[in-house]
């Protein structure tokens, strides 16, 4: 090319979660069958639309406005029955600040874009790697994180988190994923609370990813951070369709803008992000037409309260099994539907291995796996051996060894069987 046309933060753009499929997809074609525990997709695992809401969708598609654009910032029906539900809660939301996007895939990524490029976001760490990359990439430098710590229930350290404010004059905003992807962190509300803090001593706006905020059934009760920021700490709230109903074909996202008036820089950011908007002219309007009906449907909190049962008895028995297995830790989740296992300290090296099912696979596992992360070799190891494709924690942006889960089977005699065939196979690999 005459001129370099590679963004300088190109290298940064990963996403494991998806990235493994091409190397698992080669595995079936060498005769592995494949479990797919490596994406946060409920459609995927078997999950079923309950009816009635697959007759509101019905009833929208026969709407002659569903094929046509919506507003920029979104189908005002649906900002509006936002704003409803915020007030119940006894928080005041202007429809004008809410943006819809096609996913919040599609807001994460225009949130960092349109960052200055010499701000950073400080984020949790392990790290949902859309955050992580898209935040490290607008920047063209490493994402700066604070610890979620495995051996305190996955609980951040509020002490580093400060530290690194401090020593960082370039950190202008701090993001929570509450409930945390990939640990299932539920965020107490008092660490919530110093977190706000912080952003109020540093002058800092918060994003808080909320998309598995009706997704919790833990001890620790999921507490919005738009109920803790009262009027003077400005933040990015995001929501979105696709876990929760679940309905993540939709690409139907939003982000909530909460004390966008309190400061000129902060509002002109945001302007730019409506902006930036209509450039796309809109987000899909279908799933903005169908989200009034669906959370006005009185079957709703029951659908939501099924779901979180669900995961719950999905958490405790994966939990119990894990329990068992020495050389790892395995904080039982509260929220979201994931499970992330850590390797203890130099428990893995490049010498375990598994008995595979034939020569072309272990041929191609074995030059695969040169120069990996330990927590991966394990990962393609397992996918090998028993075809079940997790996602290391290393493709979180992390140091800590170990892999992520879904709880989303939905038959419990294969859950068990999934949850057996994993734990046993640890055990072979450790001892091997």
């Amino acid at each position: 090319m005459r001129n370099n046309i590679v963004h300088p933060g190109a290298d940064e753009l990963t996403y494991e979660i998806r990235g493994i499929v091409f190397d698992a997809q080669y595995l079936q074609s060498l005769g592995v069958p494949i479990v797919w525990e490596n994406i946060g997709d409920p459609i995927a695992k078997g999950v079923t639309m309950p009816e009635w809401i697959k007759d509101i969708v019905k009833n929208v598609v026969s709407d002659d406005r569903s094929y046509g654009y919506s507003p920029t910032a979104g189908m005002v029906d649906a900002r509006e029955k936002i704003c409803e539900m915020r007030a119940a809660e006894g928080r005041t939301l202007d429809p004008a600040n809410i943006l819809f996007f096609n996913g919040l895939g599609d807001a994460i990524s225009v949130v960092y874009s349109y960052l200055n490029e010499n701000t950073k976001v400080i984020g949790p760490n392990p790290a949902y790697p859309s955050h992580s990359s898209a935040e490290s990439a607008h920047s063209g430098s490493a994402h700066i994180t604070y610890t979620l710590d495995p051996y305190n229930n996955w609980l951040p350290d509020i002490k580093e988190l400060q530290d690194k404010i401090k020593n960082n004059p370039a950190i202008s905003g701090i993001l929570i994923i509450n409930p945390d992807n990939p640990t299932g962190l539920v965020y107490p509300k008092a660490v919530l609370e110093e977190i706000v803090s912080l952003a109020r001593e540093y002058d800092l706006f918060i994003i808080s990813d909320e998309i598995y905020a009706n997704i919790t059934y833990g001890e620790e009760k999921f507490v919005p951070l738009y109920n803790l920021i009262g009027d003077d700490v400005p933040a990015l709230i995001m929501r979105g369709l696709s876990k929760e109903i679940p309905w993540p074909g939709s690409r139907c996202g939003w982000i909530e803008f909460h004390n966008r008036g309190i400061d000129p820089i902060f509002d002109r950011y945001v302007t730019s992000l409506f902006d930036a908007k209509m450039l796309q002219v809109c987000s899909t309007t279908l799933p903005q037409q169908a989200l009034p009906l669906i959370f006005n449907d009185r079957r709703y909190s029951g659908h939501l309260q099924e779901k979180s049962l669900l995961y719950k008895k999905r958490a405790d028995e994966a939990q119990q099994a894990m329990g068992k297995v020495n050389g790892i830790i395995a904080p039982k989740p509260e929220g979201s539907f994931y499970f992330s296992v850590v390797f203890e300290d130099a428990i893995l090296n490049n010498n375990q291995t598994l008995v595979l099912p034939n020569q072309d696979v272990e041929t191609f596992i074995r030059e695969k796996t040169l120069g990996m992360t330990p927590d991966k070799r394990f990962v393609y190891y397992l996918m090998a051996a028993t075809g079940i494709c997790v996602v290391p924690l290393s493709g979180f942006n992390s140091e800590l060894h170990g892999f992520r889960m879904t709880l989303l089977e939905p038959d419990d005699e294969k859950f068990t069987q999934l949850l057996h065939t994993v734990t046993t196979t640890i055990n072979k690999y450790l001892g091997s």
